[in-house]
């Protein structure tokens, strides 16, 4: 379908191309701005479109130049911004998995699940976790509210754990299922069930969790792998190791079967540069000059400068390590 397509039985009057879009990528090579030039592109084509950044950094208000917080609000004419605070996401995840927890267990293990309900908010993986069900919820709801959805990712490793959470951990729940079950068709063939557990095995709210939680990693990998429904974008830059760490991430997405629409190239130094830089450097003073009215205070502020080529060996390693040296004064 075309970018602006018309869409008589949507929330706005155009429809994207597609309902989510992701931008990942490196720290640093501009993926913020990327994701909220294409949400604004969305938004002056009639789609009313939804920024949401899951990036830890929180750049994005800055970018857009509007306060963004954990409800959606308006950016510009078709166009709303959220930011997902993934500490505050864990914290409401792994409570409601609590609650959850302690209305099925025996009041006898009730301490012992809070417990480990508490280092469960702080092990590996948790705020990956939360922030995947954001995504879900987002997903689910988008319909409702909006065209489009354009999610601003957190730094490339922690895009990749969270996007391989449907693959890997819907394995693991259906693993999770069938053992319960198999469980409770030991009892019943042991002739342990009494009318009551009987009761509850056809009602078991356990199996209704898991497969509750195995239906939301079905929606979003059927979100994930519909070329008509997403499309991830890698921001780069034009440098050695961007491109060497976006090939191994476009190379492990496309392993887990989410569709990769290209890569945005960032920063790219334009053929004719003479006024270019001049215009640049002019700005670039002024830059160094709020730098060191912001952070003079701080125990250095070190400067290093675009080199000609990439850094290749450790030869050239060795003199970056020198301009590095001056960060200990």
């Amino acid at each position: 379908m075309r970018e602006s397509e018309t869409n008589r039985d949507g929330p706005g009057t155009r429809r994207a191309r597609r309902p989510f879009t992701f931008f990942g990528g490196k720290g640093g090579t501009g993926k913020t701005t990327c994701a909220a030039a294409y949400a604004c592109h969305l938004a002056r084509s009639g789609c009313r479109t939804l920024l949401v950044s899951t990036d830890p950094a929180h750049s994005t208000s800055d970018v857009v130049d509007v306060q963004l917080g954990a409800s959606a609000v308006p950016v510009a004419e078709n166009l709303w911004g959220l930011e997902v605070d993934p500490a505050l996401e864990a914290k409401r995840y792994v409570s409601s998995i609590q609650e959850k927890m302690l209305s099925i267990v025996s009041p006898a293990i009730v301490d012992e699940i809070k417990r480990q309900m508490e280092i469960a908010y702080t092990s590996p993986g948790a705020e990956e976790a939360a922030i995947f069900d954001k995504f879900v919820e987002l997903m689910d709801e988008r319909g409702r509210t909006y065209d489009a959805i354009v999610f601003d990712t957190a730094p490339t490793g922690h895009t990749l754990r969270l996007l391989s959470l449907p693959e890997i951990l819907g394995g693991w729940i259906e693993s999770l299922i069938a053992k319960r079950k198999q469980a409770q068709e030991l009892f019943r063939m042991g002739g342990r069930f009494d009318a009551e557990m009987r009761r509850r095995a056809e009602n078991d709210p356990v199996v209704e969790t898991l497969v509750r939680r195995r239906d939301r990693f079905e929606r979003c990998r059927s979100y994930l792998t519909d070329p008509d429904a997403s499309a991830f974008y890698f921001v780069l830059n034009a440098e050695r190791m961007p491109i060497l760490e976006t090939a191994r991430a476009v190379e492990m997405l496309v392993r887990f079967g989410i569709n990769i629409g290209g890569v945005v190239v960032n920063r790219v130094i334009p053929e004719d540069a003479g006024d270019f830089f001049r215009e640049r450097l002019a700005m670039q003073k002024g830059y160094l000059q709020e730098i060191e009215e912001r952070f003079g205070g701080l125990r250095s502020i070190v400067r290093l400068p675009l080199l000609r080529t990439d850094i290749l060996g450790m030869a050239q390693v060795g003199k970056m390590a020198d301009l590095m040296g001056e960060i200990d004064g």
